[in-house]
């Protein structure tokens, strides 16, 4: 059973940081993307940043500049370092690997965590 585990939301002021982090467990054949996403009350769950096996990065327009995904492999672990936030960052955060667990599978799936809430106060 693959699990994803997330830390690190919590309340800060407008302008401050966050490190967000989420460690899977469980055997994948293979891993396309890990990333994250958020989805504000009343919104639709967008992708925040991505990133491949190979590292190559992508971010929201929004987030551009303020936030840098990392990961590391070797500890199934993706990063997301969130600084200068502002209250349109608060939304729950959810971690998300997206591969294949077994060499039988044809395609990709998601797997999701549970979600951390982020909240950002003006």
């Amino acid at each position: 059973q693959v699990q994803l585990v997330e830390s690190g939301g919590g309340l800060v002021q407008a302008g401050g940081s966050l490190r967000l982090s989420c460690v899977h467990s469980g055997s994948m054949f293979s891993i396309n993307t890990m990333g994250w996403y958020r989805q504000a009350p009343g919104k639709q769950r967008e992708l925040v940043a991505a990133i491949t096996s190979g590292g190559t990065t992508r971010y929201v327009d929004s987030v551009k500049g303020r936030f840098t995904i990392s990961r590391d492999n070797a500890k199934n672990t993706v990063i997301l370092q969130m600084d200068s936030l502002k209250p349109e960052d608060t939304a729950v955060y959810y971690c998300n690997v997206n591969g294949r667990r077994y060499i039988s599978e044809p395609y990709n799936r998601d797997y999701w965590g549970q979600g951390t809430q982020v909240t950002v106060s003006s």
